[in-house]
């Protein structure tokens, strides 16, 4: 099987390249021009023969000359990972969200769309989105593919963008897209814009200063936290067992609050300073409860998380002390 993963380069892809290495694919990546994966955390980073392996392409999904030059080969798959993945990157800029996340997509997606009604090629199309695209909810509990989808940021508005473009290229030319909506996630490699991380530096920090407090964010919102490795595997199944046209959610439905999520990075780290709030940390319309029910997976790939919570902790922090 030839797969194109796109954004091959990022947190995720990484992961997913190795994943895909290992089950025997002929892995294409795609980066931003001039661009080649920079080493990371060494449990994280591919070895040099994996990066030997893959066949790297330019990738740039503003340019749709580029888009067809590299989407237009003849693959059996296509992960598409390349997008704006901050939060906060995406609010300075909303503009430049939506031309990456969701006209990025729809230029891809056109591409495959019109290889497959050529009958050039008949990928199967994994466009993956995020569980921030159901927005706010009155109810705690764990979100499901039919909840209606009501973004409150401009990351989110994007990906539902993307999703939407997706769909409607299935609708038209029969591409075998598949949507994956997956939940928080985290493991080594990932940088310290995103919270794991973020707790994990500031805390191992504050031990080695001795530190009373830490500064952080709000720690009342509720989520779920992947291991990167239980996410790929998922994204593997679905491109075997994925129904064209559905959305799957990739979760584990276990709850914690950021303020549980801190304390239990200090207790492996060892340190136990006081979380102080600092509003600069805070982000503007936090979903207070974001889990979700990943039973449609589960049903259609034999899916299931494997790593607990606290062992995929233990390896993000592991892998900063790398």
């Amino acid at each position: 099987m030839r797969v194109l993963v796109t954004g091959a380069d990022g947190f995720v892809g990484r992961w997913l390249v190795r994943r895909l290495l290992t089950d025997g694919r002929d892995v294409y990546g795609a980066v931003r021009p001039g661009q080649s994966p920079a080493p990371v955390a060494p449990a994280a980073d591919l070895s040099p023969d994996e990066r030997a392996a893959v066949r790297w392409l330019p990738l740039e999904l503003g340019d749709t000359e580029s888009v067809l030059n590299v989407v237009g080969l003849p693959y059996d798959a296509v992960v598409h990972l390349a997008a704006v993945s901050s939060g906060t990157e995406a609010t300075r800029d909303p503009g430049y969200a939506w031309n990456v996340n969701a006209a990025g997509t729809a230029r891809v997606v056109q591409v495959l769309g019109e290889a497959k009604r050529a009958g050039r090629a008949d990928p199967v199309v994994l466009i993956v989105s995020t569980s921030e695209v159901y927005g706010a909810s009155t109810e705690s509990r764990p979100r499901r593919e039919t909840d209606p989808v009501a973004p409150c940021s401009a990351y989110a508005a994007s990906k539902a963008g993307a999703e939407l473009a997706a769909l409607e290229v299935w609708r038209r030319t029969g591409l075998r897209a598949i949507v994956a909506r997956p939940f928080a996630h985290t493991g080594p490699g990932q940088d310290t814009r995103f919270v794991v991380p973020a707790f994990a530096e500031r805390l191992r920090f504050a031990k080695r200063v001795a530190a009373p407090v830490v500064k952080v964010g709000n720690l009342e919102p509720v989520r779920e936290f992947l291991h990167v490795r239980d996410v790929v595997d998922a994204y593997a199944r679905l491109l075997v067992k994925g129904v064209p046209g559905e959305v799957y959610n990739v979760a584990s439905g276990d709850a914690v609050s950021l303020e549980q999520l801190f304390f239990r990075l200090a207790d492996l780290i060892g340190a136990h300073p006081i979380p102080e709030a600092d509003p600069e940390l805070v982000r503007g319309g936090d979903i207070l409860h974001l889990v979700g029910d990943a039973a449609k997976l589960r049903a259609a790939t034999g899916w299931g998380p494997r790593y607990s919570l606290d062992d995929t902790l233990r390896e993000v922090v592991d892998a900063q002390t790398d």
